[in-house]
């Protein structure tokens, strides 16, 4: 956990939520091993768990008492499309809950089909210059390749997480900006883990969301 709050008092309080520790564990070492020298950004690490349930929880709890001008999810993904390379990191702008619905014999009726709320969700802040995506969030995530085609026949997704949908839904849900960055850690496909490139993925990760707290403190 950190938490640096600087002296300005035209600050802009950031929230940066992430599943694990293990994702952002560079921007951390980064932030708590020197004086970031911030002007306008107050920072603070929320860690929510993995899935959606964990995070939905998580946010929900910690924002009944907290106030952001900016809540910034980060995090690694699967990709469906092969054109994203390994480590590559883009920004998610429509997150879709995938699985929240009905099945209908061979169709699916999604959330909004049904009357009872709604499935897709968009980022709210300002985008970054990195590459747009468009991503679903699953309990289980993909390794069968009948499962895989299915849900690319169905929804055409770019990336796969399990806890982004959830993050925008919580923001919404109290009026906070919200922006989802991801770094691809593998390719949808059947389970594969000697092709999975996590390493690399976390450290283009970190170095990109320190670049960009940098260059918001300095707006």
């Amino acid at each position: 956990m950190f938490y640096i709050r600087c002296q300005n008092k035209a600050i802009m309080r950031v929230l940066v939520v992430a599943a694990t520790e293990f994702e952002v564990g560079g921007l951390m070492s980064e932030v708590e091993s020197q004086d970031f020298g911030l002007k306008i950004l107050d920072l603070e690490l929320l860690i929510t768990g993995v899935g959606m349930v964990a995070t939905a929880f998580a946010l929900g709890r910690h924002l009944v008492t907290n106030q952001y001008d900016l809540a910034v999810n980060l995090g690694i993904a699967g990709s469906f499309d092969r054109s994203i390379v390994l480590g590559e990191v883009v920004e998610v702008v429509q997150d879709h809950f995938s699985e929240l619905g009905a099945e209908d014999d061979e169709g699916f009726l999604t959330i909004d089909d049904l009357g009872f709320g709604e499935g897709i969700f968009k980022s709210t802040a300002n985008h970054t210059s990195l590459k747009q995506v468009k991503a679903i969030t699953v309990n289980t995530v993909h390794g069968n390749e009948t499962n895989i085609q299915n849900i690319a026949n169905r929804l055409n997704p770019q990336l796969e997480s399990m806890e982004g949908a959830a993050f925008f839904y919580a923001c919404k849900q109290v009026g906070i900006p919200c922006l989802q960055i991801r770094a691809v850690s593998n390719y949808v496909e059947k389970r594969n883990r000697d092709a999975w490139q996590i390493g690399l993925a976390i450290k283009n990760l970190n170095s990109f969301a320190i670049d960009l707290l940098k260059q918001m403190d300095r707006r």
